[in-house]
């Protein structure tokens, strides 16, 4: 156990994740010519074992598809959310598409984003694996279509300094914090888990027993948002808790399994 950490009782599920996962002590340069992620010290108790995020991913280390049931990504599955700031709908997929990503296979997710009239206002494409204990990374994301006045979010792990982070931990524990992924400039989010026992009300339905985490960037200074994941549903609600006033509440689901 690292001072002030959490014993982390799940080892590595096979000797290449050990290449992999390493104890998150502090800040370690990715890029000595600074244009890469360095990994952000995980306040308070960080994820012992990961490296956070990863500049080189062992494939041998993933799995194929996403079944964490905290961040559930089954083919064909649809997730419907609706915006309380400007009335817009959120429409998440996952199309049976991969793509390959430094190396790894990914599971693709399509996000599209329409205003009342039904007009397609942004779009993206984010791509998932999870590794053999269990744990989800996510390993970039490609805008496809960008709203005025918007920032593109586009990068790729492995690519201009970029690294995998963590969509969601295999056994999420309260007070561990880490870093989404990213690269410098373009996506610099970092996770702190706040509840394991959260509960929320949305149109989908009322929910207990939440996995929530409170979200910051430095590319957004004062924004701060609040993340609420259901067991084998996924995210269910996002909310600004400070600098903005938007909310994203799921509004239905179908795990596409008929």
């Amino acid at each position: 156990m690292r001072p002030g950490g959490v014993r982390n009782t799940r080892p590595p599920a096979v000797p290449a994740l050990r290449r992999l996962l390493a104890a998150v002590l502090g800040l370690v340069a990715l890029a000595a010519s600074g244009c890469g992620i360095e990994p952000v010290q995980s306040d308070p108790t960080g994820v012992d074992q990961l490296v956070v995020p990863s500049p080189s991913p062992d494939p041998a280390d993933f799995v194929a598809g996403v079944d964490n049931p905290w961040f559930p990504l089954p083919v064909a599955a649809t997730w419907v959310y609706a915006s309380t700031a400007d009335g817009h709908t959120v429409t998440v997929t996952v199309p049976g598409e991969t793509r390959p990503v430094a190396g790894v296979e990914t599971t693709v997710v399509r996000s599209v984003t329409t205003d009342a009239t039904g007009e397609t206002v942004a779009g993206t494409d984010r791509w998932y694996a999870q590794d053999r204990s269990g744990n989800v990374w996510s390993f970039g994301e490609q805008s496809t279509v960008v709203p005025p006045g918007g920032r593109d979010g586009s990068w790729a792990a492995g690519v201009d300094g970029a690294g995998a982070g963590l969509a969601m931990a295999a056994e999420p524990r309260f007070g561990d914090g880490y870093f989404r992924g990213g690269r410098v400039g373009v996506a610099e989010e970092h996770a702190t888990v706040l509840s394991l026992d959260a509960s929320a009300d949305v149109p989908a339905g009322a929910f207990t027993g939440l996995v929530e985490t409170e979200d910051a960037s430095a590319l957004d200074p004062g924004l701060v948002r609040h993340r609420f994941f259901a067991r084998d549903v996924g995210l269910i609600l996002q909310q600004d808790v400070a600098g903005g006033q938007d909310q994203l509440e799921l509004v239905s689901y179908d795990d596409g399994r008929g």
